[in-house]
């Protein structure tokens, strides 16, 4: 589970059952991510209310700071802020796959990679 998940809001007042939410969808998230940067991960979630002629919206974005200088970011917009989650976590998981497979193309695979002198 990432651990440093900071919820906040602006022209919204965080309630406890979001921040529980958030925790549970957001840190499940670290599974996907290579075992050397799970420990740091720092998660910043912040919930924007914004008033629309035909109803509130909230605009939720996140950020996940990765130890080595990489941030994911990922935004959406839905009308229910638990729905928004929701779609930021499909969001940032598909990212976080990309940027594992990146990371794992680099490294040398085969039976004899770690006898290999790099």
């Amino acid at each position: 589970m990432i651990e440093n998940i900071e919820v906040s809001g602006s022209n919204y007042k965080v309630e406890p059952a979001l921040v529980k939410y958030v925790e549970k969808r957001i840190g499940k998230l670290d599974k996907h991510i290579p075992r050397d940067n799970r420990k740091d991960i720092v998660a910043k979630i912040v919930v924007t209310e914004v008033n629309r002629e035909h109803g509130n919206k909230y605009e939720i974005s996140a950020s996940l700071d990765i130890p080595g200088g990489k941030v994911i970011a990922a935004k959406d917009e839905a009308s229910n802020v638990f729905a928004g989650v929701d779609l930021l976590e499909a969001k940032l998981d598909g990212q976080i796959r990309r940027f594992k497979t990146e990371v794992s193309n680099r490294n040398e695979k085969g039976i004899f990679a770690r006898f290999r002198k790099k």
